[in-house]
């Protein structure tokens, strides 16, 4: 037997009135400890990253190496893109989930 049109767009629009909210779990802080080192460890590491580029990148265009100097701009892009990344996290999440939290 199927269900009616109108049924099942009544089920789909069902709200379970669940939004986030802090302090409901213990360990949050720990867990926000953690995620921050993480993202720190990253942007660390693609610094490094950068360094490096930089200096394939020099050492290609000084040596005559065309493919040590596409390489090092790729890694260059590459890292600039990977910092602007862990750098804007935060806003992008925030951005879609107030993004989210207009569907109705």
């Amino acid at each position: 037997m199927s269900i009616p049109l109108a049924d099942r767009v009544i089920q789909l629009a069902y709200d379970p009135g669940i939004s986030p909210k802090g302090g409901g779990l213990p360990g949050l802080s720990v867990l926000k400890n953690v995620v921050n080192s993480i993202n720190m460890f990253g942007i660390i590491a693609v610094v490094g990253a950068l360094a490096v580029s930089f200096g394939v990148w020099a050492w290609g265009h000084h040596t005559g190496g065309h493919q040590a100097e596409a390489n090092g701009k790729k890694g260059v892009l590459v890292s600039a893109g990977a910092a602007l990344g862990l750098g804007a996290a935060n806003g992008i999440v925030a951005f879609f989930s107030g993004l989210g939290s207009q569907v109705h």
